[in-house]
């Protein structure tokens, strides 16, 4: 893209200056239209779930539904309670939004398609993850409000149990994959399930690092069955429950990107990310971010499956999943992974 603006003649640094904003505009309305969509999938698969019609007036198939609600939340008056903390409260969700759009920066679409093909993408992603909790704590502290700042303290510790185990996962696919750069992680994956498979995830030592990935997945982004910081009967709706008009449209957007997130990464980590499931020749000839795509919205749908279907946790239970359970088997399996490469000579 740097090239096509020298093209009319700019320098360097302008035409990179002016292709690096035209990239980030393209990433953030991509991201925003798919959390649009993303919102109408998650109320369509919960209606036939439970045998109902979901979304169907605005629009063909109540495809605009999301964009109506859109606008209906942009229009209401922003309150702010009188007690609460106005600056910290509004900065909030500006973290939170902000935060779940920076992650974005380094995950790849298609091969060369991505904003920062950086080569710690993946220690990226764990550091940007890692401060969207500072966004949920302050709406929390700053509502004045017991039952938000408690819903704030449970997701703060929920975050953080699960983001460890989320760790020592990458970890696994790290010394597997030999680099922190998500492309080069795609890549390692060809071919490698039984020769012609795409995907990590068809490895026996690293499938149940997988399943913990995902169900770690649901913890870390609030999803059911851990959604204890919206547990309407504890906390009427969690750490936003002071929040109206755009500033709460910030919370669902920035939720919802994160969600889209933990799916990508699903996508990229384990199941091949924009190649085809099959190394096989004439499947190259689907473009790579169709693939790409339609694997995410495979985890979106199984994200919105799981939120019909599984009761909620208790507390103590989803604790005792991140410290008792996951983490110790994400331990073990870190030094199985580790022993099994060195023993067959992967590194060197």
């Amino acid at each position: 893209m740097t090239d096509f603006f020298q093209s009319f003649g700019l320098s360097y640094e302008w035409a990179w200056s002016i292709a690096t904003i035209v990239g980030i505009l393209v990433v953030a309305l991509l991201v925003m239209f798919s959390v649009a969509m993303v919102i109408l999938v998650d109320r369509k698969v919960l209606g036939a779930i439970m045998m109902r019609r979901g979304p169907n007036v605005v629009g063909p198939f109540g495809i605009l539904q999301s964009f109506a609600d859109g606008l209906k939340v942009f229009l209401q008056e922003t309150i702010i309670p009188s007690a609460a903390n106005k600056g910290i409260f509004l900065l909030a969700p500006i973290i939170t939004f902000t935060v779940a759009l920076a992650a974005w920066a380094v995950i790849p679409f298609d091969a060369g398609v991505v904003l920062a093909d950086i080569n710690v993408g993946l220690l990226y992603i764990l550091a940007i993850s890692s401060l969207s909790v500072y966004g949920v704590v302050m709406s929390g502290w700053a509502s004045n409000s017991k039952y938000p700042f408690f819903s704030a303290m449970r997701a703060a510790a929920q975050m953080i149990s699960y983001e460890v185990s989320i760790g020592f996962i990458l970890v696994c696919v790290v010394l597997w994959a030999g680099t922190f750069n998500l492309t080069g992680i795609v890549l390692a994956q060809q071919g490698h399930g039984l020769g012609i498979v795409n995907g990590f995830a068809f490895n026996l030592l690293l499938f149940p690092m997988w399943v913990v990935f995902f169900i770690s997945s649901l913890a870390e982004t609030a999803r059911a069955p851990f959604d204890l910081t919206e547990a309407e009967s504890e906390l009427v709706a969690g750490y936003q429950t002071e929040y109206s008009s755009m500033s709460f449209a910030l919370f669902w957007l920035g939720e919802y990107a994160n969600i889209l997130l933990m799916c990508s990464l699903n996508t990229l980590l384990f199941f091949g990310g924009w190649l085809p499931p099959i190394d096989w020749a004439p499947l190259y000839v689907v473009p790579g971010i169709v693939w790409f795509l339609l694997k995410t919205f495979l985890f979106v749908f199984m994200f919105a499956w799981v939120w019909g279907t599984v009761p909620r946790y208790r507390y103590d239970q989803l604790m005792r999943l991140g410290w008792k359970v996951f983490l110790p088997m994400s331990l073990v399996f870190v030094a199985l992974i580790s022993g099994y490469l060195m023993a067959t000579g992967h590194f060197s």
